[in-house]
């Protein structure tokens, strides 16, 4: 057909082929994107192939896009329980890799199909954009295509079947971890107090240093009938009320300081706001509330952070970030002019900036071509690790200068979709023409590698993560699905619990588990 032989139109074709037969549900399974590569692998057997230019587009797009939303996540997994969460996702990805090496060894794979094997295992496509950009061998997208179905399969019935395989309940565990959670951000409160306290009364709030010392902020004090918003030299005076916005721990230690709880409201005095305030002006990113100095220039107080949908606390060394949205009072007069300080702009939120992210890329190709010799070992991270890296680090900075390292989720999800499908097109039918004898020389053999590769790394990981690491059974399905870059693993643990701890293990998880895979992958390449 003449028709395929336009590159555009066998592209797109192919796409929407693509998404026609993901969207197509067995049990509640689909392949979703990933679908485009099934079909990719059919147009490629009967001749029709994809430039490699919409390869390399597509890559560089793809993975730009996962480093800056996984960044901050990245690094962050190394404090606190994330080191844990960070050597369990090791361990897994580091066992499905020297499966993969036994196999190639014992069983004379070729080293890209088996590759191809570990990624699709492991249902991850960075992976196996690295593996193609390293050996410039459209086999391993055959080994992919051969192991992705069960990699995702497999991981849903694990998932599934984990809380009666390890004999730990579900409520059990949800009752845990919403109690460890309590402690370790806990919610957000305000009250109000009668000034009682002889030994503040008559002494201004610079004096008693109260955020200091109670870690609450006092947002309203009343006067004789009177609300304003405090300033530091306001007066607390016996019988005044106050206002303050806090922990329990915090609220508690406000009582000890200033006095007795009260149920009397605080009305808001007509030249007195409190408004929800959205950070979206670059030049206070990266800034501390200290920095800012709210108080001091507009008498306006910021009571509360919300970021990543928590409730944080502010102190004066709370950095802001791109996105936070700022609970703050102030005088109606002053509050223009401190939305103008910050931005609030909704449209600019959910905009695009294509500057940072063609600096980002040019940035990742010369990072990828610095060749690193340690003796006789010879390394350099290649088109995907730089880009990779690069994006990991910029989107840990936040801002360079006047140049903003954010994207919105929008964006984001836009460039990654558009680069992931243009790459498996592009792969898929470029290893189309080598399929029908890869499976005559090697037949039904690997999807039992695959299938192993697949099953043998989680169940060893979920007895070292019950045993050893004694997790709690919801962490523990998010770590397996974001070990195994495992979005409908996720889902399928999603469905099992009304709590969060599931996705952000997975969110903790998901980055070592893509980097750790994307070296071992070279690792691999270089020893076999």
């Amino acid at each position: 057909m003449e028709l395929l032989s336009n590159n555009y139109f066998a592209l797109f074709l192919i796409v929407a082929l693509g998404f026609i037969l993901g969207r197509i549900k067995i049990a509640g399974l689909s392949l979703d994107v990933s679908a485009v590569i099934f079909v990719a692998l059919i147009f490629g057997h009967f001749g029709i192939v994809i430039p490699e230019d919409f390869q390399y587009l597509g890559l560089v797009l793809f993975i730009f896009t996962i480093g800056i939303q996984a960044g901050p996540g990245f690094f962050e997994s190394f404090k606190k329980e994330g080191r844990q969460l960070a050597t369990f996702a090791s361990l897994l990805i580091i066992i499905a890799a020297l499966i993969t090496f036994a196999i190639i060894l014992i069983f004379n794979i070729d080293k890209n199909i088996a590759i191809g094997l570990l990624t699709g295992a492991l249902t991850s496509t960075p992976g196996l954009a690295a593996a193609i950009d390293l050996t410039g061998s459209p086999l391993a997208s055959i080994g992919y295509g051969v192991a992705y179905p069960f990699g995702v399969i497999g991981v849903i019935l694990f998932i599934r079947f984990l809380p009666k395989i390890i004999g730990i309940p579900l409520k059990k565990s949800e009752e845990d971890y919403q109690m460890k959670m309590k402690e370790e951000f806990p919610e957000v409160l305000h009250r109000n107090f009668i000034v009682e306290n002889e030994n503040v009364t008559g002494k201004s709030i610079a004096d008693l240093r109260i955020r200091y010392m109670t870690r609450a902020v006092v947002s309203r004090v009343m006067h004789e009938g009177l609300a304003v918003t405090p300033k530091p030299e306001t007066i607390l005076c016996k019988g005044d009320l106050i206002k303050a916005v806090g922990t329990e721990e915090a609220l508690k230690r406000v009582e000890l300081l200033i006095g007795a709880p009260t149920e009397v409201e605080i009305p808001l005095d007509r030249n007195y706001d409190v408004r929800t305030v959205l950070i979206t002006n670059k030049d206070v990113v990266n800034k501390t509330i200290g920095q800012i100095n709210l108080l001091q220039t507009y008498n306006a107080t910021i009571t509360r952070i919300r970021r990543s949908g928590i409730n944080i606390s502010p102190t004066p060394n709370s950095k802001l970030f791109f996105g936070d949205k700022l609970i703050i009072a102030s005088s109606k007069a002053n509050m223009e002019m401190v939305i103008r300080i910050f931005g609030d702009d909704q449209k600019r939120l959910s905009d695009t900036d294509i500057l940072p992210v063609a600096l980002g890329i040019i940035l990742g190709v010369l990072a990828g071509r610095i060749n690193i010799i340690l003796g006789n070992f010879s390394f350099s991270a290649g088109l995907t690790g730089g880009v990779l890296i690069v994006a990991l680090i910029v989107s840990r900075l936040g801002k360079t200068g006047p140049i903003l390292w954010t994207m919105s989720g929008a964006a984001n999800q836009l460039l990654r979709q558009l680069g992931l499908i243009f790459f498996l097109a592009s792969v898929g039918t470029g290893a189309g023409a080598d399929i029908m004898n890869t499976f005559e020389k090697y037949g039904y053999q690997l999807f039992l590698f695959g299938g192993i590769i697949t099953l043998v790394p989680m169940a060893l990981a979920a007895w070292v993560g019950k045993w050893l690491f004694k997790m709690n059974l919801l962490t523990m399905l998010g770590a397996i699905s974001g070990s195994m870059t495992s979005t409908p693993g996720l889902a399928a643990a999603d469905s099992m619990t009304s709590t969060n701890a599931h996705s952000i293990a997975y969110a903790t998880v998901y980055p070592v588990a893509m980097v750790l895979l994307i070296v071992l992958v070279q690792i691999i390449i270089l020893l076999v």
